[in-house]
């Protein structure tokens, strides 16, 4: 094929630089994917593409695919299509709490599914506790159940709803391990369920180790040599077979949960002890770090007809999980050879396999050859397919629910690019850069390293025309603190290079930008891709020629534009030129430089691409769009993070949506991957940018928006509100900016607070160590020491001496040099209070009250939330209400707003105090929860008083009585995070929520319990393990509970054994246990040995070191998978619910109810 064939974009951005053709990927699948047809693929394909026949005859396959293999252990891969899939009611089984490992990407591929069946004219059932997601909106699905994704909770629905399919991609993990659990129970079978999409057949053998080994034999696709085993001696057997280095992998795990790098007998023993208390069976694989990881996305419907959508390349070498690594898309290194050979067997794979819908196989590659071995399939939606959608603008999830209903891709349209059928393979004009964030800094006693388990909680996805333009805006986007590639300090370089941790990118920037190591040192080390680093030296060199140039009045124009075309920002530049952002930008403009808006446009300029999903560069010279809407830019969340996720992408996708109800245009600018507001059909015009003052600013400008709105994308919005006004001239709808500022700062806050009578806990703002010494001294100790601008309370810390005091008062003031630290009377025994309120002009509109279960002192996103509450009497209820009105009129707010309040009961006996910790004047992570539970939606509401437009009159929804509650619980994932000691307290910890509804506290809490990820509940005659400070009430009210109920009783020391058997009702017997401490091994068999299937350990502060038994019991409870309690509300809970829902009962349980049905119609 010649060059003049291959688009009209530069070639290199295709797939590597030695890859002239842009249309390679594309000839491949035009003549069939079979390496024999190599020879006559020039031709051929060079004619199909001058003529543009993209027909489905093109891709069917040869005589010599298609024929079974008499041998073959599976069925042959090449199905019977699914000749008019006749279905009229659809189960989607949801992934429920976000997880490290599985997050905001299956709200986003679940709700395109649930929009494909609504077009389908085919009703929908969806099943998901996780009710801060967009998928659980009453819009998306025709009938929602808050329930676990258990077994026993999907056969309840399907003996109420009666489907007649399912759908299992479109819930991770957890859909599918579902999915298998109930095909081995025979319960599909038995309530003629039909499983849509792919096989539950193919699903076992994608996941089972050993069987896709097989599987992938008989097609001569070679693989890692590897065992699979069930015990931790066979491993040890098989890892003498293989040979050292291996690596351990877990079947059907998440994430790579229970996998890792093995380099000895000690090592191996350890870690498959580890994972077999997380699966059944582990594979013992030959290592194979340091190559290439590459991935390839394929769809293939029942008819055979299969297409790659998109191929991606990690940044790092094998050995870092593919989550935690930067991918870049489209591939960069391969050699047209390799693109091909890896597509071809990616194609074979497939196809053998039976997939039908969507499908992801990764792959190693050795660096100097051709030799590859396929390390995994995800033969369903995963993280990687939510990127390749927004990569290349293919709508995976959408196109894989409509295989999954019968269609063929040739017959299905393309519902982005509105030009093409689904059947035609993107190719891309610009390159996309995805980076993780993790948060691991708020771990105490975490393991930083980066190895095969994932440990980041979210990702951001960056479009530039060059590498360093997407690579340093993926930087920016992952932490606003970072400007771009930059170092930092590390006490061991060569080390961190070797080693890779969270900081690995720094490690490398810190190299090559201040300790000259050159790029073949920088390699050596690492084993990332020379073609990387002689990118990243691009930007070192233009980093040193700004420094050189002698101050921002010696750039020349065309510097300031190298750099931009390099993706440095305004502030970046502002530093290596000794100058501001501001006067950068002034500079700028006044140069004439701006950015280009460009199209995502997947056609590589083919055909005309019709699409609102846009990026900005200023790789270009000319505009894609036209700028004459006057739109409404909503800001969305950003990158998910502790503190940060899906709940505030609700926000943002409510306020979109609420905006174009009222006729409004909209423009979202958003970068995360995972989320629906990144969707094509969310806004009016969608820009993939960063969240940052310069970026929005040059949207704002070019699109000459009508006003911004700040306030419901959580905190990140928020902290450049002040500057988009005060410095943009912009107009931020909603709360005054200024006021905004009264509310985050401290000791604004508190003296408006004192103005308007509404009390709060003694205070002070500290300037020096010794101030803060006498003022703790003065107000007694616990204090809680707290920097303002913070999100998820970081650095905020309880206090509890004086020595603490000044060793943590250091770390506070690092958080945020720029803010005075404050200081404030910390009050045991409390409970805390959220109120969520909207308000317009300064009156409330509509509020609602949740109590937390815990003691105050726990963050409000690790706490127990219930709505209505079951323990506030109605006093209570009416002051918060009050109070709410009066801090609503002070900040003169219009928009949403949360509160925080602390009840502490009066010693005297009179009316308890009620004193306000906190005010945040934008949605909170609770508005999903409020507005589902009562049947009203806040973002509507709040949406409508931020423009002036059909503002309700006030409503009291706390007035009405309701025969339901629900609780929301945190989701957590200390199992990933090795090392972190789980312990609750002011610093938020958790990834994720899940919420159910009952008939009171105890149905709502067991079902809410059950549907966080792999809880296990213990069964009575197994043992539970009692720990940490004595305290009587909780301690023996939990005993009392559950000693009745035939569990065995053990104590982590004598004191704990004789508190408990001499205080318990009855005849209580408890068994002392030692903790081999510092024997990891010995500790595994403690725990197995006892069959401990609970853990109630109530410390009240961190253990300093890892020998602190405390964190032994309470990290070795999360490592085996078994339910830990540390709160005294919660562990009472707990037991009450057990006492009283064990033995199970027969029949439906009471909470197994529709969401309507709870409401008594459909809301939202």
């Amino acid at each position: 094929m010649s060059n003049t064939l291959a688009g009209r974009a530069p070639a290199v951005l295709r797939h590597g630089r030695r890859v002239p053709t842009a249309l390679a990927g594309r000839n491949f699948t035009l003549a069939a994917a079979n390496t024999s047809a190599r020879a006559s693929l020039q031709t051929s394909s060079a004619k199909l593409l001058q003529k543009r026949l993209f027909t489905a005859s093109a891709l069917r396959p040869s005589a010599a695919q298609t024929a079974p293999n008499p041998k073959a252990y599976l069925e042959s891969g090449v199905i019977k299509p699914h000749v008019g899939v006749d279905v009229k009611k659809v189960l989607v089984i949801g992934s429920g709490g976000l997880a490290i490992g599985q997050a905001g990407e299956f709200d986003y591929s679940g709700s395109q599914a649930l929009k494909a069946l609504k077009e389908a004219g085919v009703k929908s059932v969806l099943i998901n506790p996780n009710i801060a997601t967009i998928q659980t909106n009453h819009s998306l699905a025709d009938e929602v159940y808050y329930l676990p994704v258990t077994p026993e909770y999907v056969s309840y629905v399907i003996e109420k709803e009666k489907p007649d399919g399912v759908f299992l991609s479109f819930g991770g993990q957890t859909a599918l391990n579902l999915g298998v659990q109930m095909q081995r129970a025979g319960l599909w079978e038995k309530y003629g369920v039909k499983v849509l999409g792919t096989s539950v057949r193919t699903l076992e053998v994608s996941e089972d180790r050993d069987l896709f080994a097989r599987a992938l034999e008989e097609i001569d696709i070679p693989i890692a040599k590897s065992i699979a085993v069930g015990t931790v001696e066979e491993a040890l057997d098989a890892a003498n077979k293989v040979g050292y280095p291996i690596i351990v992998r877990a079947a059907y795990a998440l994430g790579g949960l229970g996998s890792g790098f093995a380099n000895n007998e000690e090592e191996l023993r350890n870690m498959a002890a580890r994972s077999l208390t997380l699966s059944p069976q582990i594979l013992v694989e030959k290592s194979l770090k340091g190559w290439k990881e590459l991935e390839y996305e394929v769809v293939r419907d029942a008819n055979n007809n299969c297409i790659t959508v998109c191929n991606m390349e990690n940044f790092d070498p094998l050995g870092i999980h593919t989550g935690d690594s930067i991918v870049v898309a489209p591939s960069q290194t391969l050699s047209d050879e390799e693109y091909h050979m890896l597509r071809s067997a990616a194609i074979k794979i497939v196809r053998h396999l039976g997939v039908v819908g969507e499908c992801n196989v990764q792959y190693a590659l050795q660096p100097d050859g051709l030799d590859y071995r396929v390390i995994e399939v995800n033969a369903r939606l995963s993280r990687s397919s939510a990127l390749a959608s927004k990569a290349t603008g293919y709508p995976l999830a959408y196109t894989a629910a409509k295989i999954g209903l019968g269609h063929s891709l040739p017959e299905l349209p393309n519902a982005v690019t509105k030009t093409t059928t689904a059947n035609f393979e993107p190719s891309l004009d610009y390159i996309v850069t995805k980076m993780p964030r993790w948060d691991l800094s708020k771990f105490q006693h975490v393991k930083r390293d980066i190895g095969s388990a994932m440990k980041s909680v979210g990702e951001v996805m960056a479009i530039g025309r060059t590498f360093e333009e997407s690579f340093q805006k993926a930087i920016r986007q992952v932490d606003p603190k970072f400007v771009g590639f930059q170092g930092d300090k590390f006490d061991d370089l060569d080390f961190e290079l070797q080693n890779p941790t969270d900081r690995r990118w720094l490690a490398v920037g810190q190299a090559m930008l201040h300790e000259n190591y050159s790029v073949e040192k920088v390699h050596e080390l690492t084993k990332i891709d020379k073609w990387f680093l002689y990118k990243l030296q691009n930007l070192v060199d233009c980093t040193r020629e700004m420094e050189q140039a002698g101050g921002l009045e010696a750039l020349k124009k065309d510097q300031i534009l190298k750099a931009k075309k390099l993706g440095f920002s305004d502030r970046q530049i502002a530093n290596s030129v000794g100058s501001t952002e501001d006067k950068v930008r002034e500079a700028r403009l006044g140069f004439g430089i701006r950015p280009w808006v460009k199209k995502i446009d997947t056609l590589a300029a083919e055909f005309p691409a019709d699409t609102n999903y846009l990026y900005t560069t200023y790789n270009a010279s000319s505009h894609d769009v036209t700028f004459d809407d006057k739109g409404i830019i909503i800001l969305g969340s950003g990158v998910y993070r502790i503190g940060s996720s899906v709940e505030f992408d609700w926000c943002a996708v409510g306020a979109t949506q609420a905006l174009r109800e009222m006729g409004n245009k909209t423009v979202m600018i958003n970068y995360n991957p995972e989320t629906y507001s990144t969707d094509f059909d969310t806004a009016d015009k969608l820009y993939f940018e960063e969240l940052s003052y310069e970026r929005v600013m040059d949207i704002y400008e070019l699109e000459t928006a009508s006003g911004v709105v700040v306030s419901v994308g959580g905190q990140l919005p928020q902290n450049i509100a002040k500057r988009l006004q005060e410095t943009g001239g912009a107009n931020v709808l909603g709360t005054d900016p200024l006021d905004i500022d009264k509310a985050e700062d401290r000791q604004k806050f508190s003296e408006i607070l004192d103005s308007i009578g509404v009390d709060q806990p003694a205070w002070k703002e500290l300037t020096s160590v010794e101030d803060a010494q006498a003022f703790a001294e003065q107000v007694g100790y616990p204090v809680l020491v707290r920097p303002s601008y913070v999100l998820s309370g970081a650095a905020m810390t309880v206090i509890r001496s004086q020595e603490d005091l000044k060793e943590k008062l250091e770390a506070a003031s690092n958080v945020s040099p720029d803010h005075p630290v404050v200081i404030t009377k910390f009050i045991e025994g409390a409970q805390e209070i959220d109120v969520d309120g909207v308000a317009s002009k300064g009156e409330l509109i509509i509020h609602a009250v949740s109590e937390h279960v815990e003691q105050a002192g726990v963050h409000s996103g690790d706490a127990t939330l219930v709505l209505p509450p079951a323990n506030l009497d109605q006093t209570t209820m009416d002051r918060c209400k009050e109070i709410a009105q009066k801090v609503a009129k002070a900040w003169r707010i219009t928009g949403p707003f949360n509160m925080q309040i602390i009840k502490a009961d009066d010693p005297e006996g009179g009316e308890p105090a009620l004193k306000v910790i906190e005010c945040n004047l934008r949605a909170s992570r609770s508005f999903p929860f409020v507005s589902k539970v009562l049947g009203v939606n806040f973002i509507d509401v709040a949406t409508k008083a931020l423009v002036g437009q059909q503002v309700p009159e006030p409503q009291d929804p706390m007035a009405v009585k309701r025969d339901y509650l629900a609780t929301k619980v945190p989701q957590f994932s200390w199992t990933r995070l090795a090392g972190a000691d789980p312990f609750l307290g002011v610093e938020m910890a958790s990834t994720g929520e899940i919420a159910c509804f009952g008939k009171d506290l105890v149905e709502a809490y067991w079902t809410s319990l059950q549907s966080t990820m792999n809880f296990r509940m213990p069964e009575p005659g197994e043992g539970l393990l009692f720990g940490g400070e004595l305290n009587k009430d909780w301690l023996i009210t939990v005993v009392n509970y559950l000693q009745p109920l035939g569990y065995k009783l053990f104590a982590a020391d004598n004191e704990v054994k004789q508190f408990i058997e001499s205080n318990a009702k009855g005849n209580v017997t408890v068994d002392v246990i030692e903790f081999p401490k510092e024997d990891k091994r010995a500790l595994r068999e403690v725990f197995q040995k006892y069959d401990i299937r609970g853990v109630f350990n109530l410390a009240q502060a961190r253990g300093k070191t890892i020998m602190d038994v405390d964190y032994v019991m309470r990290r070795n409870a999360v490592d085996f998978g078994v339910p830990l309690f540390m709160e005294p509300k919660t562990a009472m809970l707990f037991a009450q619910c057990m006492s009283e829902k064990l033995p199970r009962k027969g029949g439906i349980p009471s909470e197994v109810r529709r969401w309507s049905d709870f409401l008594g119609g459909k809301p939202l």
